[in-house]
């Protein structure tokens, strides 16, 4: 079964188009874009090391902050029954 329409026919130029486009695009693109040389791979290395130092020292900050505030939750407790010993034992005398 053979289409000869307009319409048909100029679909099928622009795919055809569309395809030559995509693939010169392909073809000019250098393949040696994604290789990394020495002095590129160890900077990268570096720049990964310090982002990840960096969020050992966030997540040893937010530890100590969590610490701290566990502790005075502690203390804040254990003076508030200290407090409702020392009245009891007023209240018994």
């Amino acid at each position: 079964m053979v289409f000869v329409g307009k319409g048909y026919l100029q679909m099928k130029r622009i795919a055809v188009f569309t395809l030559l486009a995509a693939l010169s695009l392909a073809w000019s693109t250098p393949a040696t874009a994604q290789r990394l040389d020495m002095e590129q791979s160890a900077r990268k290395s570096q720049k990964d090391a310090k982002k990840q130092q960096k969020m050992y020292k966030k997540a040893d900050k937010n530890q100590q902050k969590a610490i701290k505030k566990y502790q005075k939750s502690q203390e804040k407790a254990q003076r508030k029954a200290n407090k409702q010993a020392s009245q009891r034992a007023k209240h018994t005398v």
